[in-house]
């Protein structure tokens, strides 16, 4: 096992997921007798006691142990008298699981491993309990819970990278029971985790069998330095070889030959990784189909921990923002139904990762330039030249710690464009029209002081007033050209996350991967993988 595997052991997991709340005592319940009990192998409360003060467990992680066993009368969970109940060996595929994809090392118990191993092949039956039935029972509750500390919530956090998303609200305990209240319990439905980890694990999966099998070398550019339809060359046959081996399979040969066939595969690669879509083998597909397979296995282990903080996402209505992939996606329903390009804050003035909920949208708006744009940028115009203001149709509103509050009046060419909206937060970030309408032609779009300019603004207003039939395409076209502001209040706020994934699964099931760029990939890594960096 590689060392930088070994980080993990550097978070304590013990009960993780059970410390943020007081803990309430649960009493034993006596309802459950042997006649009625789903099995009549019991935990000796002593035995118990004893096992909790061998582990050292703290006085929160003895507490969910004793309350588990309370609330089933001290019957076993995972053992039955015909040996392992279908809910441990369940639990036990996933832990396996886990530690295969994860390399997680710190949930790789060796001695239990055995245990479970042997009773997984063998048909056991247990007449009574004993001490050493006991401490396997014990054991498993207690793996349980650093299993899902570590599987379901994460293992870094979140604010290493300033993500301020509340995460999803998770109870080991209520995970536990709803476990052992499923007697024919398939792991797929039963994991806490969303569709979009789903899918990112099962490529995790397939990048691990493609490592293990060692057929990775990089494609060489060849004597051309782009091949397009009709072109032949080495290059042509391996760059097909390698789409196949990624997944595609509209490919059917590996001939040298530039074909139609080839010609799209390679557009839709493009798209996977953000490049332009144009059909033609050049250095930047290149560049990023003979990137380094461990590579792309870190980066897809750092986006599942990411998505392992993510909040359930909410029916109906909501909007969610990717910086890396410079898009914003209309959701209703849990399903993609459009999208737009977006540009977002440059490294310098990094957009940030947050959520709230949409409840304005503001036509023909004033913009208020911050302070530090005013320090930085305007008052050196404002000495160079004394009539800046009025030529970039700015005035001058008043002071505030001795600088001046300058504002610009709505017009066509206002920074904010012909309309915003809003959702109120403390790092003053919005969405916004823009007169610079050619920088959505570049493929890499951070260019904002911070706030997130939108392609299709219109778009955006028409789809949020939808319900407000008195706003017609009409009334919204003449509003955004009005010379003072005009402020809507939508009638149902629409929640928005602002997010920051560099690897995800698309809606067209295609593998996508996008550049670090504000860092948050390296200073995650430097947690999940530190033993090598």
């Amino acid at each position: 096992m590689r060392k930088w595997l070994l980080i993990l052991f550097l978070i304590p997991l013990v009960f993780i997921a059970c410390n943020r709340n007081k803990i309430v005592k649960i009493e034993r319940d006596i309802t459950i007798t042997p006649k009625n009990s789903v099995t009549r192998l019991a935990i000796d409360s002593l035995q118990m006691e004893q096992y909790i003060a061998n582990q050292k467990l703290t006085d929160s992680a003895a507490q969910y142990l004793r309350n588990f066993y309370n609330s089933r009368n001290f019957q076993y969970a995972w053992l039955g008298e015909k040996g392992l109940t279908e809910q441990a060996r369940v639990f036990y595929q996933l832990n396996k699981d886990y530690v295969d994809n994860f390399r997680d090392s710190s949930l790789l118990d060796v001695d239990l491993d055995k245990k479970m191993e042997l009773l997984m092949r063998e048909d056991t039956t247990f007449k009574k309990s004993d001490s050493s039935l006991n401490n396997l029972e014990l054991k498993l509750t207690s793996h349980f819970f650093n299993y899902v500390a570590a599987a379901y919530e994460g293992k870094v956090n979140p604010e290493v990278i300033q993500w301020h998303i509340p995460r999803k609200k998770l109870s080991a305990v209520v995970l536990l029971d709803s476990l052992m209240a499923n007697k024919n319990v398939k792991a797929e439905e039963w994991e806490p985790v969303n569709q979009q980890y789903r899918q990112l694990k099962k490529e995790l999966e397939k990048y691990y069998t493609i490592q293990k099998e060692g057929d990775w070398k990089a494609i060489p550019l060849g004597s051309q330095k782009k091949y397009q339809l009709g072109d032949t060359g080495l290059t042509v046959s391996l760059v097909k070889q390698r789409l196949q081996l990624l997944g595609d399979t509209s490919l059917k040969d590996s001939l040298p030959t530039f074909d139609a066939k080839l010609k799209t595969a390679v557009k839709n690669t493009q798209q996977q990784y953000g490049l332009r879509s144009t059909g033609t083998i050049d250095a930047a597909l290149l560049k990023e189909l003979n990137a380094p397979l461990q590579q792309r296995i870190e980066k897809m282990l750092i986006n599942l921990e990411r998505m392992r903080w993510m909040p359930v996402m909410p029916g109906g209505k909501s909007i969610l923002v990717n910086i890396p992939e410079y898009q914003l996606h209309i959701i209703e329903d849990h399903k993609q139904v459009s999208n737009m390009g977006i540009v977002v804050g440059k490294a310098a003035n990094k957009t940030v990762i947050f959520s709230n909920k949409l409840r304005n949208i503001v036509f023909s708006p004033y913009w208020n330039i911050p302070a530090s744009i005013v320090r930085a940028e305007i008052l050196p115009a404002m000495r160079q030249n004394r009539n800046y203001l009025r030529s970039k149709n700015m005035e001058q509103i008043g002071t505030s710690n001795g600088l001046p509050m300058i504002r610009q009046k709505p017009g066509d060419n206002n920074s904010l464009g012909r309309v915003k909206f809003l959702f109120p937060n403390s790092y003053d970030i919005y969405f916004h029209d823009t007169p610079a309408k050619s920088l959505f032609a570049e493929e890499k779009r951070a260019f904002s002081h911070g706030c997130i300019r939108l392609a299709q603004p219109v778009k955006l207003a028409d789809y949020l007033l939808a319900d407000q039939p008195e706003w017609t395409p009409e009334k919204i076209a003449k509003a955004m050209k009005s010379t003072k502001e005009i402020w809507v209040t939508l009638k149902k706020p629409v929640p928005v996350f602002i997010t920051y994934f560099t690897a995800w699964v698309d809606p067209n099931g295609r593998l996508n991967f996008r550049d670090d760029i504000y860092g948050h990939d390296q200073k995650m890594a430097e947690q999940l993988f530190l033993a090598t960096r």
